[in-house]
C-alpha cells in the first residue's frame, strides 16, 4: 500500500467534517436572522393591529356637537350651503409684486429649461437617425401600398370592356 492512500480517507473525513461544520454554521446564522426578521415582524403586526384598535375606537366614538342640524345616515351632502350663517365675504390673500414677478420669472425659466433640453434631446444624433430610419420605412411602405393599389386598379375589368359587350 503506498503512503498517500494511508491518508486519503483521513483527509477525506476531515474535509466532510469541515464541510459539514460549515454548513452547521452556515444554517445557525440563517435560523437567527429568520428569528430576527420573524420577531421584527411581529412587532409590527402588533403596531398595526394597535393603530387599527384605535381607529376603530375614533370611529365608535360620537362626533362632536358642531351645533348643525343633524342629517340622517343616508342623506349626503357636499356643501354647507344653507348648513348657517354665511362668513363675512374672505377676501384672497394678496401677492405683493415683487412675489408675483419672482413667481412670473420662475415659471418661465422652467419652461424654457424644459423646451431647451426637449430641443436638445431632439436633435441627438442617434434621434435623428431613427427618425430618418423611420421615415425612409413608412416612404418604402407608402411606395408598396400605392404600387399595390394600382395593380388592382389594372386587374380590374373596365365597365365598356366586357365580353358580353363584344358579342
Amino acid at each position: 500500500m503506498q503512503e498517500w492512500q494511508e491518508w486519503t480517507v483521513p483527509a477525506l473525513a476531515g474535509l466532510l467534517a469541515l464541510l459539514a461544520a460549515a454548513l452547521l454554521m452556515l444554517l445557525v446564522r440563517q435560523r437567527a436572522h429568520v428569528a430576527r426578521e420573524l420577531r421584527a415582524a411581529y412587532a409590527e403586526a402588533t403596531a398595526l393591529r394597535e393603530q387599527v384598535e384605535q381607529i376603530q375606537q375614533r370611529l365608535a366614538a360620537p362626533p362632536p356637537a358642531t351645533g348643525l342640524p343633524t342629517r340622517s345616515a343616508t342623506e349626503y351632502v357636499i356643501t354647507d350651503l344653507g348648513a348657517g350663517e354665511p362668513e363675512a365675504s374672505i377676501s384672497p390673500a394678496r401677492v405683493d409684486r415683487a412675489l408675483f414677478a419672482d413667481l412670473v420669472v420662475r415659471e418661465t425659466v422652467v419652461k424654457a429649461a424644459s423646451l431647451t433640453h426637449g430641443v436638445r434631446r431632439a436633435l441627438t444624433p442617434e434621434t435623428r437617425s431613427r427618425i430618418r430610419f423611420e421615415i425612409r420605412r413608412q416612404t418604402r411602405a407608402a411606395r408598396k401600398q400605392r404600387r399595390r393599389a394600382l395593380r388592382d386598379l389594372s386587374r380590374r375589368p373596365r365597365s365598356g370592356d366586357t365580353a358580353s359587350d363584344a358579342a
